[in-house]
C-alpha cells in the first residue's frame, strides 16, 4: 500500500508563462496581451496559459503564443527560424500567485528580431509590443495598473536574463537580420542594457572576439550615409573575451 494518499494533496496546475523579447525602434520591448477573462480581467499580462495533459512544456509555450497573439517562435535547435531563441527561464510556484487555484508555471524566454505587430487571439481581447521601462515597476513612463498575476516579477528575470545572456554569448545576434551591420549590433546591446556605448570601442571588441562575427562580403547604405560592412553570426556560443556591461 503506498503511503500517500492522492486526496491528501489539494488540486493544482501547471501553465507556461513568456517573457517574448524583442527590439523595435531602438528599444527593448516585451510582448503583453490584455486578459479577456477573470481573474485579473483587463490587465495587461505576458502571454500563457495552461498545460494541456497530452503536451509538453515547450509545446504548450508555442502553442499559447500562437493562440494569443498569432506570431510563432523557433526553439533553441532552430527549428522554424534559427534567428529565434526560445528557452525556459524559470519556475514560479509560490501558494497564492494565482486566486483560482496552485498554479505552477514555468516561464519561457523568446527573444527574436523585429517581430511583426502580434494579432490577439483566445482569451486576450488586445496584444502589443511595450517597452519593458514602461512595464517594469519604477521604471520610467510606467503604464497604469501592474502586470496581472506575478508577471512583473517573471518579466524582470527574463530581462535580467538576456541582458546578462548577451555579455557572456552570442545571444545578441538573435535580434538582428541574418546579415547585419556592427551599428545595427551596437543598438541592440544598447536597447537590452539601457546604456549608450562608444561606437569605436565597440566596433573594435566585436570584429577582434573570435567566433563572434563573420563578414559576408556585402555592403548596405540602409542606415544612409557610407556604405557599411554586413556580418552574420559567427559559431562562437561563448565569447572570449565577454563583453561586459558599462557600470551603471
Amino acid at each position: 500500500m503506498s503511503p500517500y494518499d492522492p486526496s491528501d494533496f489539494p488540486p493544482f496546475a501547471v501553465t507556461v508563462d513568456l517573457v517574448v523579447l524583442t527590439v523595435r525602434s531602438d528599444a527593448l520591448c516585451a510582448l503583453v496581451v490584455r486578459r479577456g477573462e477573470a481573474p485579473y480581467q483587463g490587465y495587461w499580462a505576458l502571454p500563457g496559459g495552461f498545460v494541456r495533459e497530452d503536451e509538453d512544456l515547450d509545446a504548450a509555450a508555442a502553442r499559447k503564443l500562437a493562440e494569443e497573439t498569432g506570431l510563432s517562435s523557433g526553439d533553441a535547435s532552430g527549428s522554424q527560424d534559427p534567428r529565434a531563441h526560445l528557452e525556459q527561464l524559470a519556475t514560479y510556484g509560490a501558494p497564492e500567485r494565482d486566486p483560482r487555484m496552485r498554479v505552477v508555471s514555468v516561464a519561457h524566454l523568446v527573444l527574436a528580431p523585429n517581430l511583426p505587430t502580434p494579432v490577439p487571439g483566445g482569451h486576450a481581447r488586445e496584444a502589443r509590443w511595450a517597452p519593458v521601462e514602461t512595464l517594469l515597476p519604477g521604471g520610467e513612463g510606467r503604464e497604469g495598473a501592474p502586470l496581472a498575476f506575478d508577471h512583473a516579477r517573471i518579466l524582470e528575470d527574463g530581462v535580467e536574463r538576456a541582458r546578462s545572456k548577451i555579455e557572456y554569448s552570442s545571444l545578441a545576434t538573435a535580434f538582428c537580420p541574418r546579415e547585419f551591420t556592427v551599428g545595427e549590433l551596437r543598438r541592440v546591446y544598447e536597447a537590452v542594457w539601457g546604456v549608450a556605448l562608444d561606437p569605436r570601442n565597440f566596433h573594435r571588441k566585436v570584429t577582434g572576439t573570435p567566433g563572434f562575427l563573420v563578414p559576408t562580403g556585402g555592403t548596405t547604405t540602409r542606415q544612409g550615409g557610407r556604405p557599411a560592412q554586413l556580418f552574420r553570426a559567427g559559431g562562437a556560443a561563448l565569447l572570449n573575451p565577454p563583453m561586459l556591461r558599462p557600470e551603471a
